[in-house]
């Protein structure tokens, strides 16, 4: 919503957003340690577990600016409220499934509450997060994909060891639900008066929709996406594929998804000792190309402590990833064009964002089972790591004067 009052509600406000951030990534990452096991229960093939991967990005892809309106007529903190009751829905019901398409159906309606809390929670931070600790909260809204592939990888590759995959679901569900007191209790209401109508803020959407930074940005962030989640996705299967057993898969996989969090936290860091946003990116999108060759064309399993290089390489591949959210994240103000939507810009970079987390493990589910294995995912990132290059340099934000972040209001 496009809110006009200073950011409000206690100091640990944007620490709510996050923790809710965090709660619906699970979401996402609950998925990649119960693979086999869903792969065995329900027989999906590799390219239906791709799908499962991706599918919960599916409602983003295709909602992104819907929920950009809906915030701006009710209210981004409604919309938060809603997706986590959504995603608690979603993953109820999928731990109820019978076969592969209920499960995806599941996986829809927790993409649905997915898109909420995404498209809402930068423009939360920004209202809520006190002055001089709006560049770190972003820092750390860019982490939470890191921080709950950590946690869901981790938790995950225990819990599987000794519990049926739908108690995993049920589980996940209350996580879910957790922060829901929390941020009714701690983020500060919508504002009564801010929903001018839908003529107003269509007239806004249609502003930032019309505007070449948004797109460019977002087709960046996709770019960036695609890659990682293809890689981290499918990252525990690769490694049983390999050989690795027991909870190794996991936890090593979950460790590459922490690399990504540190990756976003350090950027922001970095971006608020004054580095330029847009001298990150470029570097980012070459050392995850770099590192990806490294990974994947490489027969590490040939050579001595193979797999410990190769881990090695992707979890600098994540690492350097990080910087990419956290920067575009930080410019969400900068990319909104005078008189637009802040909702929307995120909206629209989210629907592309999720686009690329739904094609990617798709797409080298797809590639993998065409050659044979693993070892082709490097065509795939490295295509995606030059066109993000391209596009990076295209990038063209508001050309005014940044707001000094001890007194920056928040983007309307």
């Amino acid at each position: 919503m496009a809110s006009k009052t200073p950011p409000s509600g206690t100091g640990s406000s944007w620490i709510v957003v996050i923790a809710a951030g965090v709660a619906a990534g699970l979401q996402v990452w609950k998925v990649p340690p119960a693979l086999p096991f869903l792969r065995h229960d329900l027989s999906l093939s590799l390219v239906q577990a791709g799908t499962l991967l991706g599918i919960v990005q599916l409602a983003g892809m295709l909602g992104g600016l819907a929920v950009s309106l809906l915030a701006e007529l009710i209210g981004e903190r409604r919309c938060l409220s809603a997706g986590l009751v959504l995603l608690f829905l979603g993953s109820v019901g999928g731990g109820f499934a019978w076969s592969a398409a209920p499960l995806l159906a599941s996986r829809a309606v927790e993409g649905a509450g997915f898109i909420l809390v995404a498209v809402t929670g930068p423009g939360l931070i920004r209202r809520t997060a006190p002055p001089g600790r709006f560049t770190t909260a972003m820092g750390f809204w860019g982490a939470y994909q890191g921080i709950s592939t950590f946690a869901g990888l981790v938790i995950g590759a225990l819990v599987l060891q000794v519990m049926p995959w739908r108690v995993w679901w049920w589980g996940m569900a209350v996580v879910a639900l957790l922060p829901l007191p929390w941020v009714l209790a701690r983020v500060p209401r919508d504002d009564a008066g801010g929903a001018r109508g839908a003529a107003a803020a269509l007239a806004r959407i249609g502003r930032t929709v019309r505007a070449p930074a948004p797109w460019t940005a977002g087709l960046v962030f996709a770019c960036y996406t695609l890659p990682w989640m293809a890689v981290v996705g499918f990252l525990p299967t690769i490694y049983r594929d390999g050989g690795m057993t027991g909870s190794w898969p996991g936890v090593l996989s979950a460790l590459v998804g922490a690399a990504n969090a540190v990756g976003s936290i350090a950027t922001a860091a970095l971006m608020k000792r004054g580095l330029p946003n847009r001298v990150l990116v470029v570097p980012a999108f070459v050392l995850m190309a770099i590192t990806s060759v490294l990974a994947f064309a490489v027969d590490w399993h040939s050579l001595p402590a193979g797999t410990a290089w190769q881990f090695a390489c992707v979890t600098v591949f994540s690492l350097s990833g990080g910087a990419i959210p956290a920067t575009l994240l930080r410019m969400i103000g900068e990319l909104t064009p005078a008189g637009g939507s802040a909702p929307a810009t995120m909206g629209l970079i989210q629907q592309l964002f999720n686009a690329g987390s739904f094609v990617g493990p798709t797409a080298a589910a797809w590639l993998a089972t065409r050659t044979g294995d693993w070892h082709s995912t490097w065509w795939l990132t490295c295509a995606c790591t030059a066109a993000g290059i391209a596009l990076s340099r295209r990038l063209r934000p508001r050309t005014t004067a940044p707001v000094p972040e001890a007194t920056a209001a928040p983007c309307t």
